[in-house]
């Protein structure tokens, strides 16, 4: 099987015109598979995530324990499986995940599709993560 490169950043955002030395604020980035995500803001019980998707790329069947998520899309078309419900979205259109629910978003369009992701919960961590199926072959499998 393939390795399959994963990384994440931290980038340091300076103030306009300010000290160009004095940190304002930290955004994480996340290179994936399928496209990339960067953090743009957490607070106490929330996690906001600008998502690219690649043409033609998929995450991973997936569920949180912890957290329900908020999906706007900005751009592009997106399916998403939700459940036993498949919905097609496209810009300004979105959709809610609860927490504990199988889910998948897919770029089902020819351009990047950009989403906002907004997380809520009592934990964030990128590790709050089961696989069921995955394309990159990033974890084992589970029994559906």
């Amino acid at each position: 099987m393939p390795h399959v490169e994963e990384s994440t950043a931290s980038v340091t955002l300076s103030s306009p015109g300010g000290d160009a030395g004095k940190a304002r604020d930290r955004a994480e980035t996340g290179l994936r598979p399928w496209g990339s995500y960067t953090v743009l803001e957490e607070g106490r019980g929330y996690k906001i995530k600008r998502i690219e998707v690649k043409p033609g790329h998929r995450l991973s069947l997936q569920l949180h324990h912890h957290r329900s998520e908020h999906w706007i899309v900005v751009s592009g078309t997106a399916k998403v499986t939700c459940s036993d419900q498949e919905i097609l979205l496209s810009t300004n259109q979105s959709t809610y995940v609860p927490p504990c629910t199988r889910h998948r978003l897919e770029n089902v369009g020819v351009i990047p599709l950009v989403l906002i992701e907004v997380q809520n919960g009592e934990y964030l961590g990128e590790d709050d993560i089961v696989r069921f199926h995955d394309d990159y072959a990033r974890a084992d499998d589970k029994a559906e």
